[in-house]
């Protein structure tokens, strides 16, 4: 983000200090904000369904539909009701990949328990020509977040050799995640284009969101895609958007409101997220 240094008349700082004292907004964020609107410019704000914990927990009750998730952004990732498949968005499409590891294009009525979506717009990319494995994708994106306590959307694009992906299969309702995570299917897919969608959290919000990177992708056809589990390839080009606002829709049926989310998901968490079968 770039600095910007301005002179306000008295009247219009008091304004501005009245609204921080009312709302405890930071004076930066209302004169974004106000920005935004004047040049009809869409402010970028990570909108997420549920919590991390409430997801480890197995509450898989839809809470939001694809419909209003567009209204919210055109990028991001999730699962859908009962923990049916991967969601990816990508351009203002939302599209499914299931445990059969088929694509469909979401419909606007499908349900979400848990996702995360914004509005992409890069701020900083680099190009990667050659990627031997997921942790050299880690490092090179690591050099483009300026701070370990905001968030972070990124978009990498380009040919893979290799992209190792997973795909939730529907499970029950209080099914914790690490349960159904052991019975994922997985995927290889090679030689094959397309693009990651994802984002880096902070560790302090691992209550709420899924901390550090998560990945998912989809091929340029859209016949493929999941859960990044590890990937190779080279002439890619990565881009990132911080994203400093967050909003979250909690879900209010009776499993998320009745449910203990006091416990540290984060193990629980790690688990799912990079489980692998024996052998891959």
């Amino acid at each position: 983000m770039k600095p910007l240094h301005l002179k306000l008349s008295h009247s219009m700082w008091q304004a501005l200090e009245k609204r921080h004292r009312e709302t405890g907004e930071p004076v930066h964020h209302i004169v974004r904000a106000a920005l935004s609107e004047y040049l009809q410019l869409r402010h970028s704000t990570l909108f997420q369904v549920s919590t991390s914990a409430a997801l480890v927990e197995g509450i898989y009750q839809g809470a939001v539909n694809i419909a209003q998730l567009r209204e919210h952004g055109d990028f991001g990732l999730g699962t859908f009701e009962g923990l049916d498949g991967e969601m990816v968005a990508l351009d203002g499409r939302f599209y499914q990949v299931r445990s059969d590891g088929s694509v469909r294009e979401a419909a606007g009525n499908d349900l979400s328990p848990f996702a995360v979506v914004t509005r992409f717009r890069a701020e900083k990319s680099i190009d990667i020509p050659r990627c031997p494995d997921l942790g050299f994708l880690i490092g090179e994106l690591d050099r483009l977040r300026t701070s370990a306590n905001v968030f972070y959307a990124m978009r990498v694009d380009g040919a893979f050799d290799l992209v190792h992906t997973r795909a939730m299969c529907k499970s029950e309702e209080g099914t914790p995640l690490v349960v159904a995570a052991a019975h994922q299917p997985e995927f290889e897919l090679r030689n094959v284009r397309g693009t990651m969608v994802g984002f880096w959290s902070p560790e302090y919000s691992k209550t709420i969101e899924v901390p550090g990177y998560h990945l998912h992708f989809i091929s340029d056809d859209r016949s493929a895609g999941g859960h990044v589990l590890g990937c190779a390839g080279g002439g890619w080009i990565a881009r990132i958007q911080q994203v400093s606002d967050l909003q979250i829709a909690l879900p209010e049926n009776e499993e998320f409101l009745r449910a203990d989310l006091a416990r540290d998901p984060s193990k629980d968490l790690d688990t799912a997220e990079h489980y692998r079968k024996e052998g891959t």
